[in-house]
């Protein structure tokens, strides 16, 4: 290799020419970097007179080809680089210089201490840092263990214990870089040492937490930025480390991180960091938060850091500070931890802030509480009574920025809790039409943020609203909204346009056929929108006016719609090549409206559309091609690649990320990949296969000629490292499952529950069920996202409901699914856990709300298997028994009413291989049917009917008639929770069970006034069963009830016929009809059953 011509052409790189730039590199890449002289020369011009530039560049181009060429070079002339490097980097005074050949030092030994060779590195380096009086030798040597410690990793193991001893002195350091380089170093020995095995170096890692505190503290008493964000760097790192790394110390250290979020003397990046920590700390160490019940603290500071958000608008929501920080914490919390740390203390704490007369501290208050209502909705509507009036009074608050998280606050309500938010719609429209009148005649301009944000946040609570209701309630309403919002459409600004017309699509969707006067006019005024082009909020208004007419069409239905299809499938799909990822997914979300609109009339788009789903689901996510951005001048500018927003590095910035950059090989990265970012890509993938499931399950037949692809594509992405893929890509298989299963013929669809399964089912199908099986049990016991478990189990849950026992019948299937389920109900999951730890998360003594629906819906998965698997499900209700009757006695009323209901449906399903069990189950529900809980006692009723209609052991049954009659008298008062209806459908199931131990004659009476039921109308179906059978039997007290059963019956049997299943209603028809036989003058005056008659 010509050196001279290898050193001019180098430093051509260095020149200020983008084209010789490019130049330089693409001859070192092909001519001279494939020569193992190449490393060797630049190693000389690092140890060189030259100019920093070029020797800094030389260490970082040496770095790379370290790993390619060091071998190749001989044993002499390593010896002398390994003693110069080391001896020069010690000496080195430019600190950027200092970084980058202690780097190129780490790559060397990387090889070499694998190689047994350069063992004596580690002792000179402790030396240098124990010995020196002068700071810089400290500094170099620390910084070199640290990178080397990241670097080696576990072959450095053999010096931890002699490095902790020194990082006992250096973190006390008078030096800050020395300081700070220690704590860089700790926190990368706590990655990879074992505490278990290392008992000495776990307690003396544990007593540093306190001095590196101290290290932060000083940080940011001199107000060291680099310091401060490299502290918290470090305190992030532990996190993600063994739990016995911070456990000592986790109390502490939360309280001061809490302390320092709400110093408001503070700087607010160092706030904002601390808020950050907290936010992980919920995430890592959410158990060891709850057990120590710190919620409340980092709660009640939350509410007061957010009275610092003062008149900051939505559209500044991007800017991260400490108010906002908060306000995000808060929304992390309420989903985490149960509401009584967080919620609870909440609302306790609100009447100072909502009562003040500083207006930021209203704002505060109702912005605090909007945060929570995601996380925490069964306990917010438990509150309503007490939130309602305050937000009510705020949206007539005379501040605008307090009006304006009033609104925020209403659209949050009404995501949160609709059932019970669209029940306010007589006071809620008036009050937000209001708001968004008053804005509008106060507007003063395009630049009038506050009231263009009240007019649009009135928009969009009118969306969340209208969402929570029925058509026939808002109908009323269409006359005053409809208008108001389409004159909207006219404004200039984007983002007003924008939430209009979102609300038009959300009227559009509740209204339903009440939509059809407004719907020409309406499609026709959002015309403009579906092709614009142009800015990025140009493309999002063509995003939401795609929404919305998708709305339209599921509300007015194939045949209105008909005229817009073609034009609008035309501009969906020429939208996928404008590069706006939001584009993509809104076209993809309007083809699935299509399909459920039109069916199999959707089949003529179906090639096109087929074709880019696929293509976006096998879109390349690897990373960026070098090669392709090569010779292009794009330092300092925004790029999109692979649906990644990256801005390019100046030339400044490139340097120093040279010299941050570690070695190319590290071994703990596996342990890092489930914390990939997520890109526009896979979320576009995430809407991508969800729709697909909507074609397959409403084209049905049509797309069955898609299945193959579907499937071999669809199962890779169950194991996509972003959450929301993996997710729906489950669920898209179930569905798939689900709609081959419906094309069956009747022999098949009409399952029995039990196996072995006997239904002939087609041995694609259960090809197809193994598979789908295999990939969700494999990625349902591992997964460590609890939404997408809670969602496996949605999916598990009602395809067993739909299909019966055949997705089971796989031998090799039933046992680890069972021990998924028992580990979920048990709060022994991985997603159950703290990073790293497996606490017993079965001691606390209360979930937040999201943790308990991930352990109902598997509730849900153990009455499908009860349900699919019938009298066979009794071996394994041996195991589940234990752990759902320990929920049916939990302090949480929630958790008894669910586990008591799991209990009968259970019952139900096991038939009479429930005898067994008897004993014991009698006695629980005994004991919950004097629950203070109204639904666990109804719940209780109910399971007792089904235990008694059952079970084989009558005598212990009757035994405890009496007890039963005397404790389902209560319920018969009780007007909620079902209870009466349950409570009536236990008696006819004792009626039908042990009829002489009954007092009819007191009983039917009573029962009869109670009919027809209001609430549970499945319970018709033992009560009416019974009355037909004692009229069979010729019961003499039934028979003289005949006049007031027929009033009963004539309302029963009447219009819309949903209170009877059809084997019952063919029952009463023939009990009618006896009837009439007998008693034909007595059915005269009720033309319902005159009407069942004729039939």
């Amino acid at each position: 290799m010509d050196t001279q011509n290898f050193l001019q052409v180098f430093g051509e790189v260095l020149v200020s020419d983008t084209a010789r730039i490019n130049a330089a590199t693409y001859t070192l890449r092909k001519e001279y970097y494939p020569h193992p002289e190449s490393l060797s020369v630049l190693l000389h011009l690092v140890l060189s007179t030259q100019e920093s530039p070029v020797r800094q560049l030389a260490a970082t181009q040496a770095r790379a080809l370290v790993p390619k060429h060091w071998k190749s070079l001989a044993e002499v002339q390593k010896s002398q680089f390994r003693g110069q490097l080391l001896q020069g980097t010690l000496l080195e005074n430019d600190k950027r210089m200092q970084h980058a050949t202690a780097r190129v030092i780490v790559a060397i030994a990387t090889i070499d201490i694998e190689d047994g060779q350069w063992m004596d590195l580690p002792d000179v380096l402790l030396q240098a840092a124990h010995n020196s009086q002068d700071p810089q030798p400290r500094q170099v040597s620390t910084y070199i263990l640290s990178v080397s410690i990241e670097n080696l990793g576990h072959s450095l193991m053999f010096k931890f214990r002699d490095m902790l001893v020194l990082f006992g002195k250096t973190i006390a350091d008078s030096d800050v870089e020395v300081r700070i380089n220690t704590m860089l170093a700790l926190s990368r020995i706590a990655i990879v040492f074992d505490p278990e095995g290392d008992q000495i170096s776990s307690e003396a890692i544990q007593n540093s937490i306190p001095q590196m505190v101290d290290v932060l503290k000083q940080a940011i008493d001199s107000d060291d930025t680099q310091s401060i964000t490299q502290s918290f760097e470090v305190f992030q790192t532990l996190l993600g480390c063994d739990p016995q790394v911070l456990n000592k110390h986790i109390r502490e250290l939360v309280i001061f991180m809490t302390d320092l979020a709400g110093a408001k003397s503070l700087d607010e990046d160092a706030r904002t960091q601390a808020i950050n920590f907290l936010m992980q700390c919920v995430r890592f160490r959410k158990l060891k938060l709850q057990g120590l019940k710190l919620g409340e603290p980092i709660t009640l500071t939350c509410l007061e850091i957010a009275t610092e958000l003062g008149d900051a608008a939505s559209n500044d929501e991007d800017i991260t500070t400490p108010p906002r920080s908060a306000l995000t914490l808060l929304d992390i919390l309420a989903s985490t931890l149960p509401p009584s740390q967080v919620v609870v203390p909440l609302i306790h704490a609100l009447g100072p802030y909502v009562n003040s007369d500083d207006p930021d501290r209203r704002q505060s208050g109702i912005m605090s509480l909007s945060m929570c209502v995601q996380g925490a909705p069964d306990f917010v509507s438990t509150q309503l009574h007490e939130i309602l009036p305050l937000v009510f009074r705020l949206l007539e608050d005379p501040e605008l920025k307090v009006r304006r998280a009033a609104l925020d606050a209403a659209i949050k309500l009404g995501e949160g809790v609709p059932e019970d938010w669209g029940k306010e719609h007589e006071k809620l429209v008036p009050a937000l039409v209001k708001n968004m009148d008053i804005a509008i005649r106060s507007l003063k301009g395009q630049d009038d943020t506050l009231n263009l944000e009240i007019i649009r946040a009135s928009c969009n609570a009118i969306d969340s609203l209208v969402e929570c209701m029925e058509a026939e309630t808002i109908k009323p309403y269409l006359p005053e909204l409809v208008p108001r919002l389409s004159r909207l459409f006219k404004y200039p600004h984007l983002h007003t346009k924008a939430s209009a017309i979102s609300a038009i699509g959300a009227i559009a969707s509740t209204a339903e056929e009440s939509f059809l006067p407004y719907f020409q006019d309406t499609m026709n005024s959002l015309a403009e929108f579906v092709t614009i082009k142009g800015s990025d909020d140009e493309l999002d208004l063509r995003c939401t006016t795609c929404d919305a007419m998708g709305s339209m069409a599921s509300a007015v239905g194939a045949e209105a719609f008909e005229p817009f299809v073609r034009p609008l499938m035309d501009a969906t799909g020429d939208a996928l090549h404008l590069d706006h990822p939001r584009l993509k997914e809104t076209s993809y979300l309007f083809w699935g409206c299509m399909a459920k609109v039109y069916g199999s009339e959707f089949n003529e788009f179906l090639e096109t559309v087929m074709k880019s789903l696929f293509e976006s689901l096998e879109a390349d996510e690897s990373g960026l091609d070098a090669d392709a951005l090569e010779g292009a001048d794009l330092t300092g500018k925004e790029i999109i690649i692979g649906g990644q927003k990256i801005k390019v590095a100046t030339d400044e910035e490139l340097d120093e990320m040279a010299e941050l950059d570690g070695g190319d090989d590290d071994d703990d990265d596996d342990d890092y990949d489930d914390y990939n970012t997520v890109t526009a890509v896979a979320q576009e993938k995430e809407i991508a296969v969800e729709v697909i499931g909507d074609i397959m399950t409403h084209i049905k037949r049509d797309g069955m000629q898609y299945l193959e692809k579907t499937i071999e594509i669809v199962l890779k992405l169950t194991d996509h490292f972003y959450e929301g893929v993996r997710r729906a890509s489950i669920g898209t298989l179930f569905r798939v499952y689900a709609a081959i299963w419906q094309l069956q013929g009747e022999h098949v669809k009409k399952w029995k529950p039990g196996l072995p399964v006997d239904n002939n089912l087609p041995a694609e199908l259960n090809k197809l069920g193994a598979i789908i099986m295999g990939a969700t049990l494999a990625l349902w016991e591992e997964e460590g996202d609890r939404a997408c478990v809670t969602d496996i189990n949605r999916s598990i849950a009602a395809t067993l409901k739909l299909c019966g026992p055949a997705l089971i019948s796989d031998p090799k299937t039933l046992k680890p699914l069972t021990e998924i389920v028992l580990a979920i109900i048990t709060k022994k999951h991985s997603c159950q856990q703290d990073l790293g730890q497996f606490d017993d998360m079965e001691d606390l003594e209360e979930l937040s709300e999201y943790d308990w629906l991930l352990v109902d819906t598997v509730l849900d998965v153990v009455i499908a298997l009860a349900t699919s698997l019938g009298e066979t499900f009794g071996q394994l209700w041996k195991i589940f028994e234990k752990p759902i009757v320990k929920l049916a006695s939990s302090s949480d009323a929630i958790e008894r009413a669910a586990s008591v209901g799991v209990i009968a449906e259970c019952i139900r399903g096991m038939g009479n291989q429930v005898t067994p069990f008897t004993t014991s189950l009698l006695r629980l529900l005994l004991h919950r049917m004097n629950d203070e809980d109204p639904e666990t006692k109804s719940n209780a009723a109910f399971a007792t009917g089904l235990l008694v209609q059952n079970t084989n052991n009558n005598g212990e049954i009757l035994n405890a008639f009496n007890t039963i009659l005397a404790k389902l008298e209560p319920l018969f008062e009780m007007h909620k929770a079902r209870a009466v209806d349950n409570a009536a459908g236990c008696v006819s199931r004792m009626i039908m069970k042990h009829q002489e131990h009954v007092p009819l004659g007191v009983v039917l009476p009573a029962l009869l006034q109670l009919l027809p039921l209001k609430e549970d109308v499945e319970e018709n179906e033992p009560i009416y069963t019974m009355i037909v059978r004692l009229y069979s039997s010729g019961e003499p007290t039934i028979l003289s009830l005949t006049p007031q059963l027929l009033h009963v019956l004539d309302q029963v049997m009447a219009p819309p016929y949903d209170q009877l299943n059809e084997a019952t209603r063919e029952q009463l028809v023939q009990l009618v009809r006896f009837v009439h036989g007998k008693h034909p003058a007595l059915l005269g005056e009720y033309e319902t059953l005159t009407e069942a008659l004729r039939a």
